[in-house]
């Protein structure tokens, strides 16, 4: 029986940080004793303010269809969270909640691209960026942001990658894998920049924006340059900032054109988000601010223990991350070179697969990033156990040939 599979998804692989994900579960299936660095998930407990609004709420009834655009509590603490740490107004019809950040970016590539349009992401990048907007016809376009520029992206990168073509230019800081953080003069000149490109919208994923070292502070574009409001999706969520990636909430705010036409979007694909979990963003958006504070601090804390030890590597390099929970080592050095099991190191893939089989330590490779020769490293666990990985990596590499 012959079967016809539609031509938007062949060719589109599997995110490589599942995929990693996956290979490491198979291995530890097996009874390997695998340390995984590979998926970005905090390993913190959901705040109790949050599990107890969702008791509450189930407790009540709340367990009808919700609307498609979100509860009217959790519209309500999405706009008082973005006017108090954003600096940015919205009303009700500006507002929307989707199933996690990925939707919310889901919604807005299906609600305004059409083939033969492009996407301007800087690279490093999230895996899904490019592969959401290859789904819907669209040709992604990378920014390069290099380690010695500490991976930030210069105004000057982008304004020669836009042209009459472009419908999105992608914005992510903190990032997500290098921990970059823009500054506001740095996102000024950017705004300068795409003031010339009206065509242009632009997307602005904060979803780590409370994770960043002490004493920074990771600005708005829209809060920056008003004028781009009027065309600037700002995305966030609950999964990082507090260790909520299983309840599934993501949540933006845009013009109200752009929001109505995502909202039929989602209303054809999943309708509303479990109205359970929205009862817990909602407190958590309300709630007390030490426990996100806690967070930073410790996430802080590791990266900077895992770049000393990295440091310690003279084969590696690795610029100190300002935000989220990962560190980004450059491995070229190690490339050309082979494993004690006699595997010869072509490309970063294969190295973090050398890593997973022969050190029992899970990264997820550069390429997946669209910038190599890198590894990712999730700083999202124990002490101890980035203690080990680092040993592990730095015992790895001396043994190299």
């Amino acid at each position: 029986m012959s079967r016809v599979f539609a031509q938007r998804l062949q060719g589109l692989p599997a995110p490589a940080t599942i995929e990693m994900a996956r290979y490491t579960r198979a291995l530890q299936a097996k009874g390997c004793d695998v340390i995984s660095l590979a998926l970005g998930e905090p390993d913190f407990s959901t705040p109790p303010v949050a599990i107890e609004a969702a008791y509450k709420a189930a407790q009540a009834g709340q367990t009808r269809y919700p609307p498609v655009e979100g509860i009217l509590a959790l519209k309500e603490a999405i706009i008082r969270k973005f006017s108090r740490d954003n600096g940015l107004n919205y009303t009700l019809d500006e507002v929307m909640v989707s199933n996690g950040g990925k939707q919310v970016i889901f919604n807005a590539f299906m609600a305004t691209l059409n083939a033969g349009d492009e996407v301007v992401i800087p690279a490093p990048y999230w895996v899904s960026y490019p592969l959401i907007a290859r789904m819907f016809g669209a040709a992604p376009v990378f920014v390069p942001c290099h380690e010695e520029n500490a991976f930030h992206l210069r105004a000057e990168a982008l304004a020669e990658k836009l042209t009459p073509r472009t419908r999105w230019v992608v914005l992510n800081f903190p990032n997500n894998p290098t921990g970059a953080v823009c500054s506001a003069e740095e996102l000024k000149l950017i705004a300068q920049v795409l003031q010339d490109y009206p065509h242009v919208w632009i997307l602005s994923d904060e979803i780590y924006e409370y994770l960043v070292s002490e004493g920074m502070h990771s600005p708005s574009i829209a809060a920056i340059a008003p004028a781009l409001k009027e065309r600037t999706l700002t995305v966030n969520g609950v999964s990082k900032a507090y260790a909520m990636t299983g309840w599934r909430i993501g949540f933006a705010g845009g013009p109200a054109d752009l929001i109505a036409t995502m909202r039929c979007a989602q209303g054809n694909a999943t309708s509303g988000v479990c109205s359970i979990a929205q009862a817990a963003a909602a407190a958590a958006l309300d709630g007390p601010k030490e426990i996100v504070q806690h967070m930073a601090s410790v996430y802080t804390r590791r990266r900077q223990m895992v770049v000393q030890a990295l440091h310690a590597i003279p084969e590696l390099t690795c610029a100190l991350p300002e935000g989220a929970f990962y560190a980004y080592p450059g491995v070229a050095q190690c490339l050309g070179r082979t494993t004690p099991a006699g595997r010869v190191l072509k490309t970063d893939h294969d190295v973090a697969m050398a890593l997973l089989e022969e050190a029992f330590v899970a990264t997820v490779p550069g390429c997946a990033f669209g910038f190599s020769p890198y590894l990712r490293l999730s700083c999202a666990t124990s002490e101890e156990a980035l203690q080990e990985a680092c040993q592990r990596i730095a015992t790895f590499i001396s043994r190299l040939q």
